[in-house]
């Protein structure tokens, strides 16, 4: 079986992997907090103890999964201006009310709507993809239809 590969940015894979060496930085203070709750002696009633070690799993676990991404990772560079792909910043105008408004379309794990960072397999994200400048494109929602206009593309 194939392993399927997670498409995201640059910048998403940029900003994982600085997450993972700020991790790999703060675990010798974890293990170091663990190691001196420990010398406190009778660990089953030393919250310290029991709290440094959820602390260094919790890490562990989160470090587990940005490693997991970044080994399934490929990283998307749009190949033409002219159509919306993966890293694309597009601005659309949504047909009912005329309210514009600018996007970049990035992986899964990047998408972050208050900073304007629309996932490509959302509704609205998957409708986008590979539309052309002037493209009426309809997206169907869960609970509605509705009809975005494509500006520009960069």
């Amino acid at each position: 079986m194939q392993p399927s590969f997670v498409p995201m940015t640059q910048n998403g894979y940029d900003k994982i992997n600085a997450e993972i060496n700020q991790l790999k930085q703060t675990r010798p203070t974890l293990i170091k907090a663990l190691a001196d709750a420990r010398a406190l002696g009778d660990l089953s009633e030393n919250a310290e103890y029991s709290s440094a070690k959820r602390d260094l799993r919790r890490l562990e676990g989160r470090l587990r999964y940005l490693q997991r991404q970044i080994s399934y990772s490929k990283i998307i560079k749009p190949s033409n201006s002219s159509r919306i792909d993966l890293g694309s910043q597009v601005k659309i105008c949504f047909l009912e009310d005329q309210f514009e408004t600018s996007y970049e379309i990035v992986g899964k794990h990047e998408a972050d709507v208050e900073k304007a960072k629309l996932s490509y397999q959302s509704p609205l994200g998957s409708a986008l993809m590979h539309h052309q400048v002037q493209d009426i494109v309809t997206i169907l929602a869960p609970d509605m239809s509705y009809q975005v206009k494509i500006l520009e593309i960069s």
